[in-house]
């Protein structure tokens, strides 16, 4: 769809904003040309004599009237149009807000979150501006053109009309050659604000790691020299943007030298009163608004395309998982895998490859193995952040795919490796998928996740902002609310990613304690490379370069000999030296 297909359907949707707006500029375009006829008039009456005392107060009054209404018609027509344009605004930022929140990782990983933050707002600006100003102004400016050109010609004089327009041809040309440019530099002044954006995005995100490696000079002279090419961007751009005033007044006066020049010649010969050659001097005048008006036109709509044109690929970006299902309910029930293949896009080898796995409703699975050996990707291929290329993934008899994606999301509950909590109170991360749960559902979970005490020791306790990502926490104190968060769903699945990894052995041997208790009736699924994590599965999984070499209980697996039992005769063996 291109920017003009945009808003020729924003504006049939929301006609009666455009067409109130459209008769006030009417008004004002009449109202416009009727002031110079009229001040016309009162010049060749006062030239005559036949004009004064209370007439001459009442045209004067007549005038006065006019503009005010112009006045106030103007606040109107500004006003309608405004709230039309800025609903554009949030039409486009909601689509753009539910397309990315419908994307897979395979998305983000192409794209920047610093760059698609700047689409939110300066190039969806752009497009907004180019649907509401851009389009009434070509409309008040072609109306105003076209009345204010026809009275000059008919009511005043052709002649000098005609000759009164021979250098707007040139204009145009010179128009067109300018919008080009303005086009261009537009593009690359909203890419430069989408690199700067991104850079301080990212800075921010991660101000602890540059301080800690020392990076501040470094990233301060990033930031100096994106600031700069960003600000050389946009003054280029204004710079072609102030060309079309430049070529504007260059008609104007030519146009101008013409007009007083034939004029006066006419007056000269009697064939044009004084009162008409004024009246036109003004009519002349007022084309300075309707020129003006077309390079600000021509100038919002390239600045429109050229921030479209960065918009629409996302906006249309196919999405890596489609959600075509239909059941709306999940059945708990066993998970099956069979021959599930999967490969990231553009790696040639598989993360899984030929998985085949039965975990009973209610049983808890280990996933081990070495790192890179396809753990977290099974995760989520249960979430459907993948849809595996080979092989079928069911749960409670029904392929994953047949789910509708927010049934599959809302009956499981996901503690991801980095867990990510919001710019909220302790309580309200926790209470997250549950805002109606009370404080002592929440401290409950708290207390299975085993981090009750160590929320009670914060300044204000359940109700301490943790700071944006959880800047003010722990990465084990992240971990644990992130787990309290997830069994408060009461979702019948429980995906623990590594979910322990950042707490000490004597903490997390609670947590598995409390987990024991709380995953009662609950299929669980948990990857580590902590074996103890898994001790108590009813089977685990050891996965290595994405294929099963091992599967059983923790019993049977150390009695193999194999992968798991070396990796856990070996943790024991570090264990007991950390003890002593």
């Amino acid at each position: 769809m291109s920017l003009y297909r945009l808003i020729g359907s924003f504006l049939r949707r929301h006609w009666a904003a455009y067409a109130v707006s459209a008769v006030m500029l009417v008004g004002i375009a009449l109202l416009i040309v009727w002031i110079p006829r009229q001040v016309g008039h009162m010049v060749d009456g006062l030239v005559t004599d036949r004009l004064g005392g209370t007439a001459l107060l009442r045209e004067l009054g007549w005038l006065a009237a006019a503009g005010a209404a112009v006045y106030g018609l103007r606040v109107g027509w500004r006003i309608t149009l405004y709230a039309a344009a800025y609903r554009l605004g949030v039409e486009l930022r909601q689509r753009l807000y539910a397309r990315l929140a419908a994307q897979g990782p395979a998305f983000f990983q192409q794209h920047r979150t610093g760059n698609l933050m700047a689409l939110a707002t300066n190039d969806i600006d752009a497009v907004e501006m180019a649907a509401g100003e851009g389009m009434l102004a070509g409309f008040d400016g072609t109306l105003t053109l076209l009345l204010v050109v026809a009275v000059m010609a008919v009511g005043v004089d052709g002649r000098l009309a005609a000759c009164a327009l021979l250098p707007f041809p040139l204009m145009a040309l010179s128009f067109g050659w300018i919008s080009q440019h303005v086009h261009a530099a537009s593009r690359a002044s909203l890419e430069r604000f989408g690199d700067l954006n991104d850079h301080a995005q990212e800075t921010l995100a991660g101000v602890r790691t540059v301080r800690a490696l020392g990076l501040q000079a470094r990233s301060r002279a990033q930031f100096r020299q994106l600031a700069a090419r960003a600000a050389d961007s946009s003054l280029a751009a204004q710079s072609w943007e102030a060309a079309y005033e430049p070529a504007v007044g260059f008609t104007l006066s030519a146009a101008t030298v013409l007009t007083l020049g034939v004029g006066g010649w006419l007056v000269w010969r009697e064939q044009l009163t004084i009162g008409q050659l004024t009246s036109f001097t003004m009519y002349l005048g007022q084309l300075i608004w309707p020129m003006f008006a077309a390079g600000w036109v021509l100038a919002l709509l390239q600045r429109g395309q050229a921030a479209w044109d960065r918009l629409r690929p996302v906006l249309e970006a196919p999405l890596a998982i489609h959600d075509h299902g239909r059941i709306e309910r999940v059945a708990p029930g066993p998970i099956e895998a069979t021959a599930l293949r999967f490969a990231h896009p553009g790696q040639a080898r598989p993360a899984l490859d030929g998985i085949s796995l039965q975990l009973a409703a209610g049983r808890t699975l280990g996933l081990v193995g070495p790192t890179g050996a396809g753990k977290s990707t099974l995760l989520r291929m249960l979430l459907r952040h993948h849809d595996p290329a080979a092989g079928t993934l069911r749960w409670g008899g029904t392929d994953l795919q047949d789910y509708t994606l927010g049934a599959l999301r809302e009956a499981i509950a996901w503690v991801p490796q980095e867990a990510f909590l919001f710019s909220a109170s302790v309580a309200d991360n926790i209470a997250l998928a549950r805002p109606s749960a009370s404080r002592a559902e929440v401290e409950a979970v708290a207390r299975l996740a085993a981090v009750h005490d160590d929320i009670l020791r914060l300044p204000r306790g359940y109700d301490t902002p943790v700071g944006e990502r959880g800047v003010t926490l722990s990465g084990g104190q992240r971990q644990r609310i992130a787990i309290a968060r997830a069994l408060l769903t009461g979702a019948p699945l429980l995906l623990l990613d590594d979910a322990l990894s950042a707490v000490d052995t004597e903490t997390e041997a609670r947590i598995l304690s409390h987990l024991r208790q709380a995953r009662v009736g609950r299929t669980v699924v948990i990857a580590s490379h902590r074996l103890s994590a898994v001790a108590d599965a009813d089977l685990t999984v050891v996965l290595r370069e994405g294929h099963v070499v091992e599967q059983g209980t923790h019993a049977e697996l150390v009695a193999a000999g194999g992968w798991y039992a070396r990796q856990w005769r070996y943790q024991q063996l570090q264990a007991s030296l950390d003890a002593d």
